[in-house]
């Protein structure tokens, strides 16, 4: 199995440019890993944010393939512990699930026909955090989670 995190906007900032690299390199001696970044909408001033929205989702849903396992980060998706986290990702290896892809939309969410297309929804918390620290967040819970996997210390529970 992959893992595959997706996002909307530019590249990493500096600021947190050096963790996602960290965790991203540590996720790779469990799964393979990857990041795909998404521009914007072109000419996203002149838009508004559903029209955004929308041309952000047809770039994802075009990128996206049947066997895929979509895991969008939403606000109103469910909140898992770490633990249950791991157990997730436990479940899509054992299925032998071919990408694991989790998606951070764009400034304005996610377009609800990607959301229909998502076979889970996730909440990080009921906080909101800027899209930048959102993507070192994913990296570090998902070293996390696989580092509970394979029962190692980086977890305590």
């Amino acid at each position: 199995m992959k893992i595959i995190f997706w996002s909307v906007g530019k590249a990493h900032d500096s600021y947190v440019k050096e963790g996602i690299e960290i965790f991203t390199k540590r996720i790779s001696h469990y799964f393979p890993v990857e990041w795909k970044l998404f521009p914007t909408a072109k000419n996203a001033e002149n838009l508004s944010p559903e029209e955004i929205k929308k041309a952000e989702g047809i770039s994802i849903l075009n990128a996206l393939q049947n066997t895929d396992v979509l895991v969008a980060l939403d606000e109103n998706g469910k909140q898992w512990n770490s633990v249950e986290l791991g157990n997730f990702v436990q479940q899509k290896a054992n299925e032998s699930s071919r990408n694991l892809i989790f998606l951070i939309g764009g400034a304005y969410g996610i377009h609800r026909d990607v959301l229909l297309k998502c076979n889970h929804k996730w909440s990080l918390s009921k906080l909101v955090f800027p899209h930048q620290l959102v993507r070192l967040i994913l990296a570090e819970q998902i070293y996390r989670a696989c580092s509970i996997i394979r029962n190692e210390k980086y977890h305590h529970s």
